[in-house]
């Protein structure tokens, strides 16, 4: 009987400690799953939904839309000059100035010995000077006369013939060392070939929110650029308020003669960076919009042409995109307890 009860109890203190350890065991799974629960990440309600095609659209109502003082306008419609895009370069104008200078220094003695070759021909013809004289001088002169056109041949062959033909040279060359004017050129990418002779260039520096500067066609670049292999043109900025200096490169729109390009203007408040690109919303409903890209190419005073993306009489957010952006991006925003 004592045995029974001995083994009774042993079995009772067993079997509390084994249901001890369950029981903890079961409280410790609870904690660790409730830590595990809030340590998942709470997303953003979104607005956001897929089209039909694959587009973005946003849905914002029109209390929210009011609460973001939103306002969307029509895109008007506009036309631009047909273009091809290059790569524009400020040219160095040290080997012109130097070369204009051997040129005026060439004219100068040509202009002395014509006048002396004339003296002495005068003398000559009267008896006052001889045959040996007048044949000496005359070499001089012709000796100038090839110097000078020499050096127009070199300001042709490396400069062009616009250039070489300038009216008043020296005044040209001045302008271009104080960089009050900046010689560019715009070389096009191998394989473009224009139709027409340029009408004119718009240069755009690196930064994109800058104006664009126009510049008068002046002529064919006299060579090809080893490295892009496409056909050159030279440009002239009148004025040079922008400083270019020799080597700046940016890019160059050479406009031709014929059909503009129809599209619109974007105002510059329409306009969203994302991911390297500008982007506008367009209102597709009383309370949905989506963001489409355009190119920024074509900057003018009043915002952007754009002619693909986006076309004229379209609805475009131009107050209150960059919440819309922000609105779009939260959903991708993840929240931790």
């Amino acid at each position: 009987m004592k045995k029974t009860l001995r083994a009774f109890l042993v079995l009772l203190i067993a079997t509390g400690a084994a249901g001890g350890l369950i029981f903890a065991y079961l409280e410790m799974s609870k904690e660790r799953k409730a830590d595990a629960e809030s340590d998942k990440a709470v997303v953003a309600k979104s607005r956001v939904k897929s089209g039909a095609n694959g587009e973005t659209i946003l849905t914002l109502e029109r209390e929210d839309q009011a609460r973001i003082a939103l306002r969307a306008e029509l895109l008007r419609p506009a036309k631009f000059p047909r273009e091809l895009r290059g790569f524009a370069r400020a040219m160095d104008p040290s080997p012109l100035v130097a070369l204009a200078a051997e040129l005026a220094s060439a004219q100068a003695a040509l202009a002395a010995s014509e006048k002396e070759f004339v003296r002495v021909k005068r003398l000559n013809e009267q008896a006052n000077a001889s045959d040996r004289a007048l044949q000496a001088v005359e070499a001089t002169a012709r000796h100038d006369q090839i110097a000078v056109e020499s050096i127009r041949l070199r300001l042709v062959s490396g400069w062009g013939a616009a250039i070489a033909e300038q009216p008043d040279l020296a005044v040209f060359v001045r302008s271009l060392a104080s960089l009050e004017s900046a010689l560019v050129r715009i070389d096009l990418p191998a394989g473009q070939m224009p139709k027409g002779a340029p009408a004119g260039a718009r240069i755009v520096l690196a930064s994109a929110e800058g104006l664009p500067i126009s510049a008068q066609w002046l002529g064919p670049a006299p060579n090809v650029d080893p490295q892009i292999q496409g056909q050159g043109f030279l440009f002239l900025v009148k004025t040079n308020s922008l400083r270019l200096a020799p080597g700046s490169a940016a890019s160059g729109y050479i406009q031709f003669e014929g059909e503009a390009v129809s599209g619109c203007i974007v105002p510059d408040s329409a306009v969203v960076r994302h991911a390297g690109s500008g982007w506008v919303y367009l209102q597709t409903g009383e309370d949905t919009f989506t963001r489409r890209e355009i190119a920024l190419d074509h900057r003018l005073e009043e915002g952007w042409f754009v002619s693909t993306g986006v076309a004229a009489n379209q609805r475009v957010v131009v107050q209150a995109a960059q919440v819309l952006l922000s609105e779009e991006q939260k959903y991708q925003i993840k929240l931790f307890d």
